[in-house]
Formats: C-alpha cells, structure tokens, sequence
C-alpha cells in the first residue's frame, strides 16, 4: 500500500507536504517538509507547540485557532478527499495530524 502524502496549502501558496510514516489510532505521523509558505506560519506552530508542552491550556487553544484561521487546507496527493478540519502539530520535519 502506497504512503498517503498531501500538500499543506494556504490558497495557492505552499506551506509544506505531509508524507504518512504510521497511523497511531486518532493520530497520523508523517514526515514534514517546508514548502515556500512555511516561514511565515512556523511561529504559529511553534507557539501551539510550546503552549501543549507546557500545559497551557488556554494559550494553546488560542494558538491553535489561530492556527485554524489561516484557512489551511491539505491536498491529497494521489487521491482522497479535501481536508478542511484537522489537527496539525508539527514539529521540525516531524508532523502529527488528526483529522
């Protein structure tokens, strides 16, 4: 069975592509690379990562809304389905996605 990999997309800009390493039941971890767009929403990410770890609730609720308000959408590469409503953490070229 092939990979599941989709491409992150803010319209047309490419913020990265997603490659499926494993599924960990609600979880998929897949591997992360930064596309053109990435630079400008890393801190995003890094402020919901930062606010998870250190068990701030409030402060990753709100960076992961911000996160949701940048109308990212995830592109099946070969088939699939649009997603519009997930879970994103990423994490270096690490990412984490439930959908």
């Amino acid at each position: 069975m092939a990979e599941q990999s989709w491409q992150l997309m803010q319209g047309k800009r490419l913020i990265g592509m997603l490659v499926q390493d494993e599924v960990d039941m609600f979880w998929t971890d897949c591997h992360f690379a930064p596309g053109p767009g990435w630079a400008d929403l890393q801190p995003l990410f890094a402020a919901s990562r930062d606010a998870w770890r250190n068990g701030d609730m409030e402060a990753a609720v709100e960076a992961d809304d911000a996160i949701h308000a940048q109308g990212l959408v995830l592109v099946p590469v070969d088939s699939g389905a649009l997603l519009t409503e997930f879970l994103l953490r990423i994490n270096g070229d690490k990412a984490r996605l439930r959908y």
